[in-house]
């Protein structure tokens, strides 16, 4: 007898390799399509975070900025402000239960007429004070900080929390028509390094008038592609207003663009 042998036509076994290859790509479509978009959120996220972070710290110095210190400059790619550390009122006149003889507090007004190298403070600060003594600045002159034309120089070893000592003594412009006064601790300085795509923060440089040498500053944050700040004073009495817009792109391509704004009190 002879045995027949059975096998796959030509026909069905490329029937079979189509069906599998169909079968094959939406499979893969399946499983790829998910997790591209898995790793495409990852992307964003991480640079969506990036981003955040650098605006918060911005936000923050931002919001510690003397009043009408904010400067943009290079084109809108850097921002510079005068951070202050803390703030009160100055005496303006003597309290009637001031005893001229032993001249102690509260006896010690702030003088306007002639250069005064001390005076008392109304309330109690929280520290000892430190740093540069800036009374109503408008940002142009004659009180500009920036011109170090109503900054003194605070004499912390003769300084209480609540009195200040000024060295050398200093002859303010303009009285505060709240007698409010600022001590500024430091200059700070965001600027966009689109080269290295890098936002860099600077603080501890010399206040000048013009262009400051920064120095080495910190990175914030990477990936940036594009930056832009803006400022909207208002006036030098009235709240401002920073606009923020940072454009992340990673390696990948990936792009994000996060736009914050910042009020500035403008109130010397």
């Amino acid at each position: 007898m002879i045995k027949l042998q059975r096998g796959f036509t030509l026909i069905e076994l490329i029937i079979v390799i189509v069906v599998g290859s169909i079968l094959a790509v939406m499979t893969t479509s399946i499983l790829t399509l998910p997790v591209n978009a898995y790793i495409d959120n990852v992307r964003r996220a991480t640079l969506t975070d990036a981003a955040e972070m650098a605006l918060r710290r911005m936000q923050r110095d931002i919001r510690r900025a003397l009043p009408n210190s904010i400067r943009i400059t290079n084109s809108g790619k850097t921002i510079e402000l005068l951070h202050i550390n803390e703030g009160g009122r100055y005496r303006a006149k003597k309290n009637s239960t001031c005893v001229p003889s032993t001249n102690t507090s509260p006896c010690n007004p702030l003088k306007f007429t002639s250069a005064d190298i001390s005076f008392d403070i109304i309330g109690t600060l929280n520290d000892v004070p430190t740093g540069k003594l800036v009374v109503y600045n408008l940002g142009v002159s004659p009180a500009n900080a920036y011109a170090d034309e109503n900054v003194a120089s605070i004499d912390t070893a003769n300084s209480t929390v609540t009195s200040i000592a000024i060295s050398p003594a200093k002859k303010f412009p303009l009285e505060s028509p709240e007698q409010r006064f600022f001590m500024v601790d430091t200059p700070v300085t965001y600027s966009c390094d689109l080269i290295n795509k890098q936002l860099i923060r600077y603080d501890g440089y010399t206040i000048v008038s013009g262009t400051p040498t920064l120095g080495t500053g910190a990175i914030q944050t990477q990936y940036i592609s594009a930056c832009d700040f803006s400022y909207d004073a208002g006036s030098s009495v009235r709240a401002g207003l920073v606009t923020i817009s940072l454009a992340l792109t990673d390696d990948a391509n990936e792009s994000i663009t996060l736009i914050h704004q910042v009020h500035v009190d403008n109130q010397p």
